[in-house]
């Protein structure tokens, strides 16, 4: 007979969890988690952020360090996963850093580009 479960966030064989998708920046995601999870769902959370600390009559620059504080690892970590489905170390987030071409080339490439088929040096396929 086993002890009293314990509650688990970051569950290692859960991979469709959102917190993990968000938070570990191992592993790989599809096409479709990366557009879920680190556009869409990061977007909202943006904006959402914006409205509240807006009503709350935070100062713009405050505002955004603030922001760009709280996502800016979520966002590491869901294109690290991405990179890696393409077979590609997650060190290629940094070309996130080069200002106008390097952000559009992040999201052409990991947004459009199929990741590699079955097994890679980074893990198994994403599920989706």
């Amino acid at each position: 007979m086993s002890g009293p479960r314990e509650l688990r966030l970051l569950d290692d064989d859960d991979s469709a969890n959102p917190l993990r998708v968000m938070l570990d920046p191992r592993g790989r995601v599809s096409r479709r988690t990366f557009w879920l999870y680190g556009v869409v769902a990061l977007g909202g959370l943006g904006l959402l952020g914006r409205a509240l600390l807006d009503i709350a009559r935070i100062e713009a620059e405050h505002r955004d360090a603030l922001l760009n504080m709280l996502l800016v690892w979520p966002g590491i970590a869901v294109s690290a996963k991405r990179w890696r489905d393409r077979n590609r170390s997650g060190w290629w987030v940094a070309v996130g850093l080069i200002p106008v071409i390097g952000q559009i080339w992040m999201l052409l490439d990991n947004g459009f580009v199929r990741g590699t088929a079955g097994a890679n040096r980074f893990g198994p396929p994403p599920v989706r």
